[in-house]
């Protein structure tokens, strides 16, 4: 069996396209480690850019794959390699995809890769998604306690996260950081979990922990903030406010929406007339910034409670931060 290899990093770090040039050189595929791109329909928003999965084989400086090329029919095409992805488009938008669904369903994708042949590549930058798989978190189904629910409903994000902070110190949880729960909708669920946990210990499905090569993709903060502004533009440019109006015609709730955090909780406030645009951009590009740093601030606990993270640069080369992570790999394989 193959070891997975894991590449995390901050938002707008590259992760994606160098997951991708690394499966065309090992014949891996990724298995997405992002909590919002589970959803279809919500693409341009969570950043799935899909065609980064797809990699032009002429112009490529990786090594061609061996397999799964797709020969051009003529002179003018090019061959290209698109490299098999789990995890994305999965679930519809308004359902609350949660920890428990994911540690599943990454371990049956985990284990297809794997009588595949194939390498598996986790990728993304959803933290506590990662660690949990990487350690083997023993979760419970959570159900819906709505006598909790009612009592928390209008209190602050700012009261419900000291709520939250309190919980997680009687139960020793590294669960529900900051970094996704951003909303308060989000925090309700996360003190709905500790609150369960704490009070019903078992019964706890187990799944085992998965050795992994950890690669962190590292992005200085200036240049992360440039990329992470420029995208932004990028993104509206590209339709992400047609994008949120046609979940929101779908009859997707605006409260649903929200709860998604980010481009969505933003965008949403913007298009059912709670903020003018220019407030929507300035607080969602502040919001963005924020969450690049919260990621970082998780993936150095994950370092503290253990993890050893090989971080390299993201403004190298491609084919330098391929070859790095090829010789670690090899490297470690011979251990």
């Amino acid at each position: 069996m193959h070891r997975m290899i894991t590449i995390l990093g901050p938002t707008a770090s590259g992760k994606t396209p160098l997951a991708a040039a690394l499966a065309l050189r090992v014949g891996g595929e990724i298995i997405s480690a992002d909590s919002r791109q589970v959803y279809r329909r919500m693409d341009i928003g969570t950043g799935k850019d899909l065609a980064d999965y797809t990699i032009d084989c002429s112009t490529s400086n990786v090594q061609r794959p061996t397999f799964n090329v797709h020969r051009p029919t003529s002179n003018v095409q090019r061959p290209t390699f698109t490299v098999p992805y789990h995890l994305i488009d999965i679930c519809e938008p308004g359902t609350k995809y949660n920890l428990f669904q994911y540690q599943q369903d990454f371990f049956d994708a985990y284990q297809q890769i794997q009588r595949r042949g194939a390498v598996p590549i986790l990728c993304g930058g959803t933290g506590l998604y990662i660690e949990a798989v990487l350690k083997g978190y023993h979760l419970s189904p959570v159900p819906q306690n709505q006598p909790l629910r009612d009592s928390l409903e209008g209190k602050s994000l700012e009261e419900l996260t000291v709520m939250l902070t309190e919980l997680k110190a009687k139960s020793g949880s590294v669960m529900h950081n900051t970094t996704d729960v951003d909303s308060c909708q989000r925090a309700i669920r996360a003190i709905e979990i500790e609150t369960y946990n704490l009070e019903h210990p078992m019964p706890r499905r187990e799944l085992p922990p998965v050795d992994s090569l950890i690669i962190g993709v590292s992005i200085d903060r200036e240049a992360r903030r440039e990329k992470i502004t420029r995208r932004l533009k990028a993104r509206l440019e590209e339709g992400m406010l047609s994008e949120v109006r046609g979940l929101l015609d779908e009859g997707i709730a605006p409260a649903d929406l929200i709860y998604y955090g980010l481009e969505y909780k933003y965008v949403t406030e913007y298009l059912v007339g709670q903020t003018s645009y220019d407030e929507m951009f300035s607080r969602l590009e502040i919001a963005i910034h924020q969450f690049a740093k919260r990621q970082m601030t998780w993936f150095r606990g994950m370092e503290r409670r253990g993890f050893t993270i090989h971080w390299i640069d993201a403004l190298q080369p491609m084919e330098s931060k391929v070859e790095a992570i090829l010789k670690l790999y090899n490297h470690h394989n011979k251990l």
